[in-house]
């Protein structure tokens, strides 16, 4: 008898509820978007440039040659610009966060510090925000929610100073390493070049994103991080140019064996990462940053001020 009343309700009346969808998309379309990019690599990979190319916007002044007898322009601090895009009546405000050339020097030690003492400078102008007493209705999220780490084509391996500084970026935020400057390699030179240092993530134990957590997804998102973590490093070219090809003008480059065309899935991966960043990953890169790298943070910190309020001697939070 229950069974079937239940069955007469869902016949006969319409409660509305179904409706919640539409009424959470139009808040979130009222208030948009927030993403936040931290860019990591060495001085000259074209990190400026990749930024520029995916999101098809001049966000970042690129530090390349204008002329080739000029030196390589260099940023010399961090730096954080940020843009509204809007597409198809999405906002989406985001927050591009340029980093220094590491490795430049002489001596390296110690040269990722900065940047991972910015990105929990974010998860600690978070939180404390999250505990005034008299907190805003939204607080401002610039909490780091990707790092694209960048890897010099040399076709052979890593560089001992890029293990350290991916593995010390892996603890605070969702790393996706990408190949840069990708047609300087043969197609064959790419391919062991991409084994070798997938070889290396796993004797080093690096957790980059995707994490292989099946449990928090279900198939078909599982079944995507799974070609995804086949595809890694993201072997790519970035261009604001476009050259001719076949009659018709496309973002690419001119390179020794011809003109790469970015946007082929043939000659690079860069459509691959552009789909992965903003058409598949770019919410759960969102969702993650809060409920592993920032949860991860906030406790940590949380437990830290209540030692020190029962007078138990403990270390100074971490900046």
């Amino acid at each position: 008898m229950a069974a079937a009343a239940v069955e007469e309700i869902r016949a006969s009346s319409y409660v509305g509820f179904d409706t919640i969808t539409r009424q959470i998309e139009h808040k979130l379309l009222k208030r948009g978007f927030q993403f936040n990019v931290i860019v990591v690599g060495q001085t000259g990979l074209g990190k400026s440039t990749l930024i520029n190319t995916i999101f098809a916007s001049h966000l970042i002044d690129s530090k390349g040659r204008l002329e080739h007898d000029e030196p390589i322009r260099q940023t010399t601090e961090i730096q954080a610009v940020s843009h509204v895009i809007v597409e198809n009546g999405v906002k989406l405000r985001l927050n591009i966060v340029d980093t220094p050339g590491y490795g430049d020097q002489i001596n390296n030690e110690g040269c990722w510090d900065p940047i991972v003492k910015y990105i929990k400078d974010q998860h600690s102008s978070y939180l404390r925000k999250e505990l005034t007493a008299q907190r805003d209705r939204y607080i401002q999220d610039t909490r780091i929610h990707c790092c694209l780490f960048f890897i010099n084509p040399t076709g052979h391996s890593l560089r001992p100073i890029d293990v350290i500084v991916m593995k010390k970026l892996s603890e605070v935020v969702n790393v996706v390493p990408v190949i840069a400057k990708a047609d300087s390699l043969t197609l064959e030179e790419r391919l062991k070049f991409k084994e070798r240092i997938r070889a290396e993530l796993v004797y080093h134990n690096i957790k980059l994103y995707p994490f292989d957590n099946t449990d928090d997804y279900d198939e078909e998102e599982a079944q995507l991080n799974e070609r995804i973590r086949d595809i890694i490093p993201f072997a790519v070219v970035g261009s604001e140019r476009n050259v001719i090809i076949d009659g018709k003008a496309v973002r690419g480059r001119k390179n020794r064996w011809g003109v790469i065309n970015v946007e082929d899935e043939s000659h690079c991966e860069f459509v691959y990462l552009r789909n992965f960043l903003t058409r598949t990953h770019l919410q759960d890169l969102i969702e993650t940053t809060a409920l592993i790298h920032y949860e991860a943070f906030r406790s940590k910190q949380l437990l830290l001020l209540k030692n020190q309020a029962a007078g138990n001697p403990s270390p100074p939070p971490a900046q």
